[in-house]
């Protein structure tokens, strides 16, 4: 991959139900978890970031996500990665519509293993809740495991095929097992919802 090459990272910051008493977790208007998005090159030059948020509980991340791409307006930005599918508390991505949204591919990176996200679903949902996430929980590409840095991580594409997404997680992987995307989007998420704490 070319020096120049640029990925764009988006990840969150969200503390848990636990500790915001007297919120709905399961309420679109409940609280809201941070977004950030970074453009990081595969040199790990950082050159631009872009914040929101989304509900926890919600339906909106998906949305959430591509606004985050149109706001940052970096047409450079080959590839979005994004953290897990499930951000806020159950808040599912849609990758097909991201990536349809954002006109490039989308990578959904996790990092452990898991049997599936529907029986969390089960526990905490039901009714219509639970239909329509269960409905767009089935509708995402299946994980596949890649290798990085002798790690095991799990990622879902859109827009390439699955060894393809493996190798643009590798590249922009240049040490340990989280791309520097999301690990750099995840730190701005994090400083970003402590300053909103503080504020």
């Amino acid at each position: 991959m070319k020096a120049g090459a640029r990925a764009i990272g988006v990840a969150e910051s969200y503390r848990g139900v636990e500790s915001s008493p007297g919120i709905d977790a399961s309420s679109s208007t409940g609280s809201r978890s941070t977004l950030a998005a970074a453009v990081v090159r595969v040199d790990r030059t950082v050159d631009g970031f872009a914040f929101g948020a989304c509900s926890v509980g919600g339906t909106d991340a998906t949305e959430a996500v591509v606004g985050l791409v149109e706001r940052l307006d970096r047409d450079d930005g080959r590839y979005v990665l994004v953290s897990g599918i499930a951000p806020a508390w159950y808040n599912v991505l849609d990758l097909p519509a991201i990536s349809a949204g954002v006109d490039r591919p989308v990578v959904s990176v996790s990092f452990e293993a898991s049997v599936g996200l529907e029986p969390a679903l089960r526990e905490a949902f039901d009714g219509e809740a639970l239909a329509a996430r269960v409905e767009r929980y089935r509708r995402q590409p299946e994980r596949t495991q890649v290798t990085v840095n002798g790690e095991a991580l799990f990622v879902r594409a859109v827009g390439l095929a699955p060894e393809e997404a493996g190798d643009v997680v590798r590249a922009f992987t240049p040490e340990g097992g989280r791309p520097e995307p999301l690990r750099v989007a995840r730190l701005a998420a994090r400083a970003a919802d402590r300053w909103r704490a503080d504020s």
